[in-house]
């Protein structure tokens, strides 16, 4: 027997996160900050976590006069104890931990020849050490907590944000490209692995965006081929509302005049 469609209006809104705990890394600027509004306005408890806290504590102070509810923390996320007292405090303190947003990424723009084993070891371990662990602590405490009120059938979401650098390369990026790809095919991994102890597991590959990542390194980039990181975020606000039956593994957001896909 098919079942008939259910039809939505034009207008139909994504439902809120009210209640949901969520932690967010590197959330004291662009991209980050960016999602730290978009699911504090939809209703969840942010924690904002990002390894430069008087910037998180900053951005946290202006998201509460906004009535977000909002929380700045400290994290190093290549630190695995950092990591491991970081979701036992959110539980601790909220009784709960929903979602883990791993968007805390960084980047040194050099050939190959000029970059050395520190500099590589340093994005590594904040790239794809970071999510790694994030991901291990968080799904921990998701699988032990019970499930939620009201029938839902998921234990929480791991959402990894990666990056066309996942999918293609160019040059003087070798570090990050190594991340980036090994971030994605990590997501996967935990895609596949997680699912049956209901935990969802996404990968958002973002495009170019106007964010310092991007605009403090190049100076001369061409802003009207990077989309805004709001709407980046809106996508990580739609991955994470699908109903409990749906999960997306995979999700891609291009600026119309994105030069680095085609």
């Amino acid at each position: 027997m098919t079942e008939t469609p259910r039809l939505l209006t034009p207008t139909a809104k994504l439902p809120p996160l009210d209640g949901q705990v969520i932690l967010i890394t590197g959330a004291a600027s662009g991209l980050g900050r960016c999602v730290g509004a978009v699911l504090g306005e939809a209703g969840a408890r942010v924690v904002l976590a990002d390894l430069a806290l008087p910037k998180a504590q900053s951005w946290t102070n202006e998201l509460t006069e906004r009535g977000i509810r909002a929380q700045a923390l400290e994290l190093d996320v290549g630190d695995a104890r950092a990591v491991e007292r970081a979701i036992a405090l959110v539980q601790e303190r909220f009784g709960r931990l929903d979602a883990a947003i791993n968007s805390a990424a960084i980047d040194i723009t050099a050939p190959i020849s000029e970059l050395d084993a520190v500099q590589w070891e340093r994005i590594v371990r904040t790239n794809l050490n970071g999510p790694f662990l994030v991901s291990k602590y968080a799904a921990a405490a998701m699988v032990a907590a019970p499930l939620p009120e009201g029938g839902s059938t998921v234990r929480g979401h791991i959402v990894n944000i990666c990056s066309t650098a996942s999918k293609r390369a160019w040059p003087n990026a070798a570090a990050y490209h190594a991340t980036k790809w090994g971030l994605l095919g990590l997501s996967h991994a935990l895609h596949a692995e997680l699912r049956p102890q209901r935990i969802k597991v996404s990968a958002l590959l973002a495009g170019g965006m106007r964010t310092p990542f991007l605009l403090d390194r190049f100076p001369d980039i061409d802003r009207e081929v990077l989309q805004d990181p709001m709407n980046v975020a809106l996508a990580v606000r739609f991955v994470l509302t699908q109903p409990a039956e749906t999960v997306i593994p995979e999700l891609m957001v291009l600026p119309m005049r994105e030069s680095s896909w085609p």
